[in-house]
């Protein structure tokens, strides 16, 4: 599903990234801070999504849903509160897919190639 080598997509998901993700989850894909560390709110900060983060361990499908329909969605959880909107009603599936593209085409090989690995076991799952 996702495009990383594909230099369209990935102008697309840069763009899209700047305008709606880097203010969260950083320029640099480097997220928030103690992102593993809830606030006094009780919610937890913005996560990378460089390599040092968790998004490469979730198959594609699951990330699209996450951006898409939100977390508490996903997991089934309607009250679990995060700072993370949904964006279904702001970004189209292709606009998401480039997002997700771009971040991905920012890993390093090895990280890459443990991502696909995981797209993979999810495929043979199915």
């Amino acid at each position: 599903m996702l495009q990383p080598d594909d230099p369209a997509v990935l102008a697309l998901g840069e763009r899209v990234y700047g305008a709606h993700c880097a203010a969260c989850h950083g320029a640099r894909l480097e997220g928030q801070p103690d992102w593993r560390d809830r606030d006094a709110e009780g919610l937890l900060p913005a996560p990378p999504h460089d390599e040092n983060g968790h998004t490469w361990h979730h198959p594609d499908a699951q990330l699209l849903a996450i951006v898409k329909l939100g977390l508490p969605q996903v997991i089934g959880q309607p009250d679990y509160r995060t700072t993370m909107p949904a964006y279904g009603g702001v970004l189209s599936d292709s606009e998401i897919v480039a997002v997700l593209s771009w971040i991905k085409s920012r890993w390093p090989a090895g990280i890459r190639a443990r991502h696909d690995a995981v797209n993979a076991q999810a495929r043979a799952a199915r």
